[in-house]
Order: C-alpha cells, then sequence, then structure tokens
C-alpha cells in the first residue's frame, strides 16, 4: 500500500485536493486504482488531548461516471476527556458538490463500526466534485454576506485572531433590549454559520425587528481558513477557557469579552446572550448556571424553549436545562462562553446545538436552506423571548 502525504494527489484516476480555504484531509492511501483511504487530519488542544476529526473538505478530479471508492479513516477521538469512536458515523454521512456550491448527502456508504470506516461509493455526474462533513462555510461566504449588507449594519474590528485576522463585531438595529449573539465558535460547526447568515439578511430586511443585535458573525476565522475543527492555532477551544485570561494564545476570547465589558461598563444593559452549535444528533437549549441564575432566569428560558419547540424547526432530544458550572469540575480553562460570561457579569447566556443528522421535523438531514430559513426564525423568536 503506497502512502501519499501531500496536499495534491494524482492517483491513477484521481487527483485529490485540499490545499483550498477551508479544506481538510491528513493522507491519502491508494488501495487500487479507483479506491483509497482518506485519513481524516483531527485537531488536538493545547494538552495533545480532546482530539477531534469532525471536518474533512476536498476536492476530487476523476473521470465522470466512472467508480470511485473512497474510506474516510482515522476517526477516534476524545471529548471532554473522554474518548469515543468519533463523529463519522452512519448518522453522518458526508455532502457532496459538483459546483462547491449545492450541496446533497451521499446516499451510497457503508459504516463500518470495528475500524471505525466511512466507505464512500461515488458514480460521479462530472469530472470534478467536491466531498464535506457538512456544506462548507468558508470566510469568502462572510465577506460576501458583508458586502451585501453594506450600510445596513456597523462593524467594528474588536482585535485580531493569532493569525491576524481581524475580529468582527456587527451591530444591527437601535431597539431598547440588547442581544449578543455567537456564530461559529467551533470551525467545523458550519451550520451555525449558515443560520448566522439567515438571522442577519431577515434582520436587515425587518431594520432590526425593534431590538440592537450585536453579532460575532466569525468567532474562529483562523480555524476557519486553515480547515481546523474546534481549537485556535495553540490549541485553544474557543467555547472553554472562558474562565481564563489569555491575551497571547486566546485573543479571540479575550477581545470578544473586552467588547462585553466595554459595553455594559457604559451603562447598557445586555438582555440576552447566545452561542449556536453544531453536533451531530443531538440538539438541545441549554440554559444559564445555578439553575437558571438562582431563578432569575427561568422565565426567560422556558419561554425561549417553548417558542423554539412550537414556533421553529427545532427538535429537541432534551428537555429545557441548566449549565453546570463548568464543563470540567476543578480544572481551569474549562468554561464555556455562557459559564463564563455568567460568572464574570451574570448575564443571561444560553447554548444551542443543532444536530447535522436527520431532523425529524424535516424527515431529513438538514442543507443550507434549512439553516437559513431557521435563522430567521431563530430572529423572530428571540425577540418574542426577549419583549414578551
Amino acid at each position: 500500500m503506497r502512502v501519499y502525504n501531500e496536499s495534491m494527489h494524482l492517483l491513477c484516476l484521481a487527483l485529490i485536493t485540499w490545499n483550498f480555504d477551508g479544506g481538510s484531509l491528513g493522507r491519502v492511501e491508494k488501495v487500487a486504482d479507483n479506491h483509497w483511504r482518506a485519513h481524516l487530519a483531527g485537531e488536538s488542544d493545547q494538552d495533545a488531548r480532546n482530539r477531534q476529526a469532525n471536518w474533512y473538505y476536498f476536492q476530487v478530479d476523476s473521470p465522470a461516471n466512472q467508480p470511485v471508492t473512497i474510506d474516510l479513516v482515522s476517526l477516534p477521538g476524545e471529548y471532554n476527556y473522554k474518548p469515543n469512536r468519533g463523529a463519522v458515523t452512519a448518522d453522518t454521512p458526508p455532502v457532496i458538490s459538483y459546483d462547491n456550491k449545492t450541496w446533497t448527502h451521499i446516499e451510497s456508504f457503508e459504516y463500518d463500526a470495528a475500524e471505525p470506516r466511512m466507505r464512500l461509493k461515488i458514480i460521479p455526474k462530472t469530472k470534478r466534485f467536491w466531498i464535506a462533513h457538512v456544506p462548507p462555510y468558508t470566510n469568502r461566504h462572510l465577506a460576501a454576506l458583508r458586502k451585501w449588507a453594506g450600510n445596513s449594519l456597523k462593524e467594528e474590528v474588536i482585535g485580531q485572531t493569532v493569525d491576524k485576522r481581524p475580529i468582527p463585531l456587527w451591530t444591527i438595529g437601535d431597539g431598547p433590549k440588547t442581544a449578543w449573539l455567537f456564530f461559529r465558535q467551533h470551525s467545523w460547526e458550519t451550520g451555525s454559520s449558515w443560520v448566522g447568515e439567515g438571522l442577519v439578511r431577515f434582520l436587515i430586511a425587518k431594520g432590526g425587528a425593534g431590538m440592537t443585535w450585536k453579532i460575532f458573525p466569525m468567532c474562529d476565522p483562523d480555524g476557519v481558513a486553515r480547515g481546523g475543527v474546534r481549537f485556535n492555532k495553540f490549541g485553544f477551544d474557543l467555547n472553554r477557557n472562558w474562565d481564563t485570561n489569555g491575551v497571547e494564545k486566546m485573543p479571540e476570547i479575550t477581545a470578544q469579552r473586552a467588547a462585553i465589558k466595554a459595553w455594559l461598563n457604559t451603562g447598557r444593559k445586555i438582555d440576552f446572550v447566545f452561542s449556536l452549535h453544531n453536533t451531530e444528533t443531538s440538539e438541545y437549549l441549554e440554559g444559564p448556571p445555578e439553575n437558571g441564575g438562582a431563578g432569575k432566569f427561568t422565565a426567560l428560558a422556558e419561554r425561549l424553549f417553548t417558542l423554539l419547540e412550537t414556533e421553529t424547526s427545532f427538535a429537541p432530544t432534551r428537555k429545557l436545562f441548566y449549565s453546570e458550572s463548568s464543563t470540567t469540575a476543578g480544572l481551569p480553562g474549562r468554561m464555556t462562553v455562557s459559564q463564563g460570561l455568567y460568572k464574570e457579569f451574570g448575564l443571561p447566556a444560553f447554548i444551542m446545538e443543532q444536530r447535522i443528522s436527520t431532523q425529524p421535523k424535516y424527515g431529513r438531514k438538514p442543507l443550507i436552506a434549512d439553516r437559513l430559513r431557521f435563522g430567521a426564525e431563530l430572529a423572530v423568536t428571540i425577540h418574542k423571548a426577549v419583549t414578551p
């Protein structure tokens, strides 16, 4: 078995590449002329723990109408220090595109839980196609949205990432109630960005819908650019570490926290904080710690959960619950954004996870149009919950 280690491989009938914006793969091994094993790169944290292999995105040039078999391997990982068999399973088949814009789920695949391995059997319609874990949303997509928005939103650059990319903060509307929203804290979770785009487009069309919206549209632009999973360049999870200060190694968190603190220091109020994420098979809403802020935010949480469940496509796999004080008790650097902002400022901060597997209200797996539509639904729901 011959092993290839470059980011571009001429493998008899196919050319496989991932050296583009958001692309990711580890190495490729040839099994036969039309059969390859593609190792997922994955990422680990600053302590070389919690390996995640939730993201892959690559281009294949291969003769049209000729069968191609690609095995996705190197799947196992670890989450919150607990080993797992990986995020690529029979519940989460890849998406495929023939124009790098329109994506559908691959239907012909075999999942072997023993190795584990995801075998894709493809007869491509054209000589070039792309494969990804979920429909990609790169920094280029965000730039296109920003251009479309024009003067309909205010943009501030509140800091720089490790790789010196700007960290944007957008403001839409000027109503009396204020919501702060976080999208794309984890680079693989592209559904978060598609929802964010749907929300932004809706709010601009509605002139802010009677509220002030402060939006972090891309919390980890470095990770998105390099095709990362959930850690910044130094291995720090941007939805952990909210109980630590790391200006040099976590400038993203530092800048976002500082923007919130600066807002509060002027005497202005924050009525709602929300961070949207993706997971494989779970869907839920997590409220602020201490049982909803010792009861202070339970009415808001219950109202939000009910509205989401009854008026949107949100299909929870568990009832509303409230966060613990940390994801890993006794270990520093393990607080999420909601845990950290509640501890430091007492804010009503929520985290929502949306599944990428089959969504029961759709009867299928979500795609781009579904995420965009939910973005509009989310804006309406937040407004109703915050201004009952």
